[in-house]
C-alpha cells in the first residue's frame, strides 16, 4: 500500500512504506529480479502541522510527479457497479527496481479520488484502494508481461490479488474453488505485521459484496477464506503457502494470536532488515571500514541535525550535551511520554544541561488519540525550551537526520506490541546507542552494556509501564549519561559494536537472502 523512497515522493506514512522501499533498493543493490507493486497517491499522506494551540491539522497537495514514466498500460476494476481505469507508472528514480504504480486519477473515471490519498477516508474507500492494489495491480502485471513466480504480500492489503489469481483460475482453466484455492497458495507468501488483533483489519460481507470485492466468488467461498466478519489476515493466511512474521519475538506473537486459524500458512519469523545505502551515514561507513576514529564522523553528523533543528525551530541546541533521538509514528502503545512520566526525575537533567531530547511524530489523520500524543511531545518541548525539541511533519530526512545525529535511539514501546521497529536499526548502524525496552528487534541485537542498553527485563503485565518507568530512569542515571560524559572509550567501543551488530544481524542483503531460502523456493 505504500513505499517510502524519498521524502520528495510522499506515497508513505511511515516504517511499513520505509522498509518496503529499502527492499526495492536492495533488490536493485544485489540484483534480485524483483518488482514492487503499489498505488500513485496523488496527493500522498498528510503534512501534519501544529497550530497556534498546540494542535496537529492535516494538510494534502499535489505531488509532482515528472519522474515518472509512462508505460503505455491501464487497466479496469470493476468498483461499485462501475469500471474504474487505472493507468500504470513505472519508478526507478530512486536507484531501485522497478515499482510499478496504480493510478486512477484519470479524467474518464468518475471515481478519481480513489487513488488521492494513502490511507485517506474510511471503510469504503479503503477497500476500493485495496482492489485497485489487488485485483488492478494482478491485471498490471499481466499486462506489462511480467512473469512472476512469487507474490508477496506485505501485508493483507493486496489480499484481493489472492481471489483474483483464484477467480482467474476457475474461469480460464476450469477448475473448481478448492483446487483453484490450492493451486493459488503455490504463488503466494504473506507478511504480517500487527500483533494486536484489533489493529487487523476486518469488513463486513455486505461491504465487500456491495463494492465488488467478491470479483466472482461466492459469499461462501469468501467466507472461507476470511470469515464473518471478513478479516484481511486471516484470508492472507488461507491464501499464502508460507507467511513470515517480522522479528523473532513478533514470531512468536503472531503465531500465538492466528494458531486457532484453521487453514492458515506456517507463520516463520524473518527479522526484519534495513539498506545501509540509505540510511547509513557515507563518513561512519568510511571511519568504521577503515577502523578509524568514529567520533569525530558521529559529531559531523551531530552538527549537521543541530543546524537542522536551528533552522526549521529556532532552537539552538548543544553538541556537547547527550542527545536522545525518539521519532515514531504516534500510537498509544509507543509511549512517547513515557520518559516524561516523572518530571521531578528527568527534569533535572533537562534542565541542568546534561541531556537533550528531540521528538517527532505524525497520527494517522482520523486517530485522535494519536494526535493528542503528538500535542503531548509538543507540549514537552514548550515546557523544557533549551532541551526538548519537537519537530514537525516526521518524514524520512527527519529519520535520516536524527537516526544518523542522535547520540541515543529511545524506544519503549509496550511488550510485546512493537512487531520490528526498524528505526533503531537505521540508529545503530550509525552507531547511535540503542536504549530501549526488549520488543521488536531488539531482543535479538541487545548486549546491554556492550552495544546499547536494555529497558526492563522483558515483563508484560499491567504494571509494565510502571517498571518500564522505573527501570528507564535506573539505567539513564547508573549507566548512560555516566558512560557518555566519563568513560567517552568505552562509548566508542560501544559505538563499534553498535556497527558490527548492525551489519551481522540487520541488514536488508541479510533479510532477502532468507525471503529466498525461506519463503520464495
Amino acid at each position: 500500500m505504500e513505499f517510502g523512497l524519498h521524502e520528495s515522493f510522499p506515497i508513505y506514512s511511515g516504517g511499513l512504506g520505509i522498509l518496503a522501499g529499502d527492499i526495492l533498493k536492495e533488490a536493485k543493490a544485489s540484483g534480485f529480479p524483483l518488482v514492487g507493486v503499489g498505488i500513485l497517491w496523488r496527493q500522498g499522506y498528510t503534512s501534519q502541522r501544529i497550530d497556534d494551540h498546540g494542535y496537529p491539522y492535516d494538510s494534502y497537495y499535489e505531488q509532482r510527479h515528472d519522474f515518472l514514466e509512462d508505460t503505455g498500460v491501464a487497466v479496469n476494476v470493476r468498483i461499485r457497479g462501475r469500471q474504474v481505469k487505472c493507468k500504470v507508472w513505472k519508478c526507478t528514480e530512486f536507484d531501485h527496481v522497478p515499482l510499478y504504480l496504480l493510478d486512477a486519477n484519470l479524467p474518464e473515471n468518475d471515481d478519481r479520488l480513489i487513488t488521492g490519498q494513502l490511507y485517506g477516508w474510511f471503510a469504503e474507500e479503503r477497500i476500493a484502494q485495496e482492489m485497485i492494489l489487488g485485483i488492478g495491480g494482478y491485471r498490471a502485471l499481466k499486462a506489462l508481461k511480467i512473469p512472476v513466480d512469487i507474490y508477496h504480500f506485505n501485508d493483507s492489503h493486496p489480499v484481493f490479488a489472492g481471489t483474483e489469481i483464484i477467480r482467474e483460475l476457475m474461469d480460464e482453466e476450469g477448475l473448481g474453488f478448492d483446487e483453484a484455492w490450492k493451486k493459488a497458495r503455490e504463488k503466494i507468501v504473506f507478511t504480517t505485521h500487527t500483533p494486536v488483533k484489533a489493529g487487523n483489519e476486518e469488513h463486513d460481507h455486505e461491504l465487500l459484496r456491495y463494492m465488488g470485492a467478491y470479483n466472482g466468488l461466492t459469499f461462501g467461498q469468501m467466507l472461507r477464506l476470511g470469515g464473518e466478519p471478513f478479516s484481511m489476515t486471516v484470508a492472507g493466511l488461507r491464501l499464502a503457502k508460507k507467511a513470515n512474521a517480522v522479528a523473532q519475538l513478533h514470531g512468536k506473537t503472531a503465531r500465538r494470536m492466528w494458531g486457532d486459524v484453521s487453514g492458515a500458512a506456517e507463520i516463520i519469523a524473518i527479522t526484519y532488515g534495513v539498506f545501509p545505502g540509505a540510511w547509513q551515514d557515507p563518513n561512519i561507513a568510511k571511519a568504521y571500514a577503515r577502523n578509524d576514529d568514529l567520533w569525530a564522523p558521529h559529531q559531523q553528523a551531530k552538527r549537521e541535525m543541530i543546524a537542522e533543528v536551528y533552522r526549521r525551530n529556532g532552537v539552538q541546541l548543544d553538541e556537547a550535551v547527550l542527545t536522545f533521538g525518539f521519532a515514531r509514528r504516534a500510537a498509544p502503545y509507543k509511549r512517547g511520554n513515557l520518559i516524561f512520566s516523572k518530571p521531578e526525575v528527568i527534569g533535572k537533567y533537562l534542565e541542568n544541561g546534561e541531556l537533550q531530547i528531540i521528538l517527532s511524530g505524525k497520527a494517522h489523520p482520523n486517530d485522535l488519540t494519536g494526535k493528542d500524543i503528538v500535542a503531548e511531545m509538543y507540549r514537552m518541548s514548550k515546557r523544557y525550551p533549551k532541551s526538548v525539541v519537537f519537530l514537525e511533519d516526521y518524514d524520512m530526512k527527519i529519520g535520516r537526520l536524527l537516526t544518523r545525529g542522535c547520540d541515543v535511539w529511545l524506544n519503549n514501546p509496550r511488550r510485546p506490541q512493537e512487531a520490528s521497529g526498524t528505526s533503531g536499526m537505521k540508529a545503530a548502524m550509525n552507531g547511535v546507542l540503542n536504549f530501549s525496552v526488549l520488543d521488536g528487534w531488539w531482543p535479538e541485537g541487545c548486549v546491554h552494556g556492550v552495544n546499547g542498553w536494555q529497558i526492563g527485563d522483558g515483563y508484560e503485565g499491567k504494571d509494565q509501564d510502571k517498571k518500564d518507568r522505573d527501570s528507564l530512569y535506573k539505567v539513564l542515571q547508573s549507566k548512560v549519561i555516566p558512560t557518555y560524559y566519563q568513560q567517552r572509550e568505552k562509548w566508542l567501543q560501544m559505538m563499534r559494536a553498535s556497527i558490527d551488530m548492525s551489519h551481522q544481524q540487520f541488514s536488508t542483503a541479510r533479510m532477502l537472502k532468507e525471503y529466498y531460502d525461506k519463503l520464495y523456493r
